[in-house]
């Protein structure tokens, strides 16, 4: 079941960062298009940790 959580939040924070990176891009504001990278990177970041929850079962 974590497995699943951590992937779903993972996917939230990727598309949202995007969103963000896309906007700051657009705007001219390096300082958003940071933050959305940032959180792309956490969004990956809690993909992988849900990959391994799945493959040791959630025991971590």
């Amino acid at each position: 079941m974590g497995e699943f959580i951590e992937k779903t939040k993972g996917l939230g924070n990727e598309i949202a960062g995007k969103a963000k990176t896309e906007l700051g891009r657009a705007t001219d504001n390096p300082k958003l298009a940071a933050e959305g990278d940032v959180q792309q990177a956490k969004g990956q970041m809690q993909n992988v940790k849900g990959s391994v929850q799945g493959a040791l079962g959630d025991k971590i």
